[in-house]
This record gives C-alpha cells, sequence and structure tokens, in this order.
C-alpha cells in the first residue's frame, strides 16, 4: 500500500541579479547528504506543514489573504485552514532554512534586518524555531508583525510517487525576495546556497554538476522561459494549478519516471529508495 503524502509547501524566491540588472536569479538550496529524502539535491526551500501553521488564530496574523481565499486558490486543499496554512508554512520554512522572513510591519512595510540588532534578535528567533522552543506565532506577536502572505503567488503542485517511502503533498509558490534580508542555508537540513540563473542551473544539470528532482527541473524549465520576475508573477494570476502525479518504476536496474504530460526521465534523485 503506497504511504500517504504529508501536505507540504515551499517557495521559489526569486531576485533581479546584481551581475545582469536584465536577468533575475534564484534561490538554490543543498541538501543534506544525511538527509532520508533527496540527499544531495538542489531544491528550493520548505517543508511540511505543522499544527500551528493551520491553526486558527494564524489567519489574524495574514496580511493580503485569508482562509477563504487561500482555498479558492488552492482548490484541492482539505479546508480553508490547511490551505492558507500552506502560506503560512512556506514563510516559515524560508525562515528557518535560509533566514527571509517575508513580514510587515504594522504600516505594511516589509520586515527589514537594517540594523545588527535586529539581525541579531531575528537569529535568535530562528535558532528557536529550528530546535521548537518558540513557534512562528510568539515572534510575530512579540515583533508586531504579520504574515506577507500576500507576496506567494501559486505556482504549481506536485505529489511525490507513489514508488516512495517517504512522500510529500507538495504545493509551489513564486515570491520576490525580501529586500535587506541576506539568505543564509541553516547549516543543518542544507549545505549551501546558492543564487543563480535558471539557465545556468540548467547548464549545471547538463553537466551532472546540479542535480535535481524532476519537480524541481521542471519548475526551473518553465522559469527559464521567462524574462522577468514580474512576468513571472502576472502568469500566476487566475492560473488553473492541477496536481502533478508523476509514476516511477524500476526496469533493467534503472529507475524510470514518467510524468502525465509524456516525458520520460531516467535515474533522476531519488533513484536510490
Amino acid at each position: 500500500m503506497a504511504v500517504k503524502p504529508k501536505d507540504a509547501a515551499t517557495v521559489i524566491i526569486l531576485r533581479q541579479s546584481p551581475r545582469d540588472p536584465g536577468d533575475f536569479e534564484v534561490l538554490m538550496v543543498l541538501r543534506h547528504m544525511d538527509s532520508k529524502f533527496v540527499p544531495g539535491s538542489y531544491v528550493f526551500p520548505g517543508g511540511c506543514l505543522d499544527q500551528g501553521d493551520y491553526s486558527p488564530d494564524m489567519e489574524s496574523l495574514c496580511t493580503g489573504m485569508d482562509a477563504k481565499k487561500a482555498q479558492a486558490i488552492l482548490h484541492d486543499m482539505s479546508s480553508p485552514e490547511k490551505a492558507l496554512g500552506a502560506s503560512v508554512a512556506g514563510i516559515r520554512e524560508t525562515f528557518e532554512e535560509v533566514g527571509l522572513l517575508m513580514a510587515y510591519h504594522g504600516d505594511k512595510t516589509l520586515m527589514s534586518f537594517d540594523s545588527e540588532d535586529v539581525r541579531n534578535r531575528f537569529r535568535s528567533y530562528r535558532k528557536k524555531l529550528q530546535t521548537g522552543e518558540i513557534t512562528l506565532k510568539t515572534v510575530l506577536l512579540t515583533e508586531g508583525l504579520t504574515l506577507a502572505a500576500d507576496r506567494l503567488h501559486y505556482f504549481s503542485h506536485w505529489i511525490t510517487p507513489e514508488f516512495l517511502p517517504h512522500r510529500y503533498d507538495v504545493r509551489f509558490f513564486i515570491a520576490e525576495a525580501p529586500a535587506n534580508q541576506e539568505a543564509l542555508h541553516d547549516g543543518i537540513e542544507l549545505t549551501r546556497h546558492v543564487w543563480i540563473t535558471p539557465k545556468k542551473i540548467l547548464e549545471g544539470f547538463r553537466r551532472k554538476e546540479f542535480d535535481m528532482v524532476v519537480p524541481t527541473l521542471v519548475t526551473i524549465e518553465e522559469l527559464s522561459h521567462y524574462k522577468t520576475i514580474q512576468k513571472i508573477i502576472a502568469s500566476t494570476e487566475n492560473k488553473k494549478v492541477n496536481s502533478i502525479l508523476t509514476v516511477m518504476i524500476e526496469e533493467g536496474g534503472e529507475i524510470i519516471e514518467c510524468s502525465p504530460d509524456g516525458r520520460v526521465f531516467k535515474n533522476m534523485p531519488p533513484s536510490v529508495v
């Protein structure tokens, strides 16, 4: 019997390239070689929904999105609370994993780590969130912040193949990186982070220097067709997002993964189960 997939969220974070103002970059993170799922692969920040992400009181701590609106967008989520919780989880995991926090002050200005005092305070919050000493709700209430849920734009929906022992039902969001914040991988689940253009990611993949799972590869291929971040975000407006469930089989000593559109991928991570 196939393992039931866990609800999860991932955030594709984009920024204008500081080296080429006419291009944009994607934040990619490298999973630890000891990870139970896709070790040694480049992914986007993200993780499973925690119960606190979809507790009823989180709605009041989100700006620009409520549970009803979230379920209208994530139409196949099991409840309005969980639909909103996907955005909450995406923001929380992004902060825990790479230190970027998409949140607003009371005047709706974006959170900025613009002083050493603020940076130190939020580094402490991040560590305590990672160890479970505090909750995201505590951070928001203490600092008078709300989550910038309106900065997450629903992009795609992937479900881990039934072939695998660890499965996730993942909502992919697009978000532009907040200004005056620097990404830093956590050094726990992630061992590296890099800002890189979709073109260079695909070049690295073809050279077998940039391992990715199928959903990540397909996402990068799609992003490579756009010229600007604004056009990517605009593409999500009224976008009909259907779930994508690939099929994995073992054949002749190779792992074959087939997508609903007929594409076939061989020996992509995770190739060992």
